[in-house]
């Protein structure tokens, strides 16, 4: 891609789910090394990328808690999925020859650099790809809010939410094929229809520091860089004064 990219700086939230292709459990390697060609190809515009990756594939926190497992506990699992999780994806793009860090909200010296926000910006600053582990480092929090945390932090012109389907609808449009689908929205429309494109508090943290939305197919080859050149499927999530 040729065209001239709408964001210089932006943050890539990943399922743990979506990195297990047709699997029931785990990871699909070959759905790794392609969500890293994706993220290489945005890269490779000069964007600058963070990204953070659920751990759903491996263990759910509220999944545990639900099993009758302490709350804090079962989410302090969930955290340590996501670096299995961060650290397959760094394998992946540094095997496509592009530079990387995992910063983990829980220390773990041995595999991961402790999350030190200014650090974090100087990698950027560098050219490398971020992948933000272990949450925000505190139980009771979702992916979705680390998400929004780290990239209020890093100052990120957008974040990006990778899910199953080309943006945000009315209804499950695998079960209803008459699902309406969203081009924009605003904030304060999905949290009061409760539309589910991410928890309450990752849309009201992107909300007060005015970081769009844009929600996406990660399955569809070629999105991402679609998304970042302003094209594609995808649903705007913003203010309703916000302009593209």
């Amino acid at each position: 891609m040729g065209d001239k990219v709408k964001y210089k700086r932006v943050l890539l939230k990943i399922s743990g789910e979506a990195l297990m292709g047709q699997r029931e459990y785990g990871l699909d390697p070959d759905m790794v090394e392609r969500i890293a060609q994706e993220v290489r190809t945005v890269h490779g515009l000069g964007v600058e990328i963070c990204l953070v990756i659920g751990g759903g594939n491996i263990f759910r926190g509220l999944s545990g808690a639900a099993a009758g497992m302490e709350r804090a506990t079962a989410d302090y699992m969930g955290m340590l999925a996501t670096v299995i999780n961060s650290l397959a994806m760094q394998n992946a793009l540094e095997r496509l020859d592009v530079p990387t860090r995992v910063q983990s909200a829980i220390p773990m010296s041995t595999v991961a650099e402790p999350y030190i926000r200014r650090r974090a910006v100087r990698h950027l600053e560098k050219g490398r790809i971020i992948i933000f582990g272990a949450g925000t480092g505190n139980p009771f929090f979702t992916t979705d809010t680390a998400a929004a945390l780290r990239a209020s932090e890093m100052n990120c012109d957008l974040l990006l939410k990778g899910t199953k389907v080309d943006g945000v609808y009315d209804a499950d449009p695998v079960k209803n094929p008459r699902a309406k689908r969203y081009d924009r929205l605003t904030y304060h429309r999905v949290l009061t229809e409760d539309l589910g494109v991410m928890d309450h508090s990752a849309i009201s943290l992107a909300r007060e520091n005015r970081i769009p939305i844009a929600v996406f197919s990660i399955n569809q080859p070629g999105a991402f860089a679609e998304v970042i050149a302003g094209r594609g499927q995808f649903t705007i999530v913003s203010d309703s004064k916000y302009r593209e």
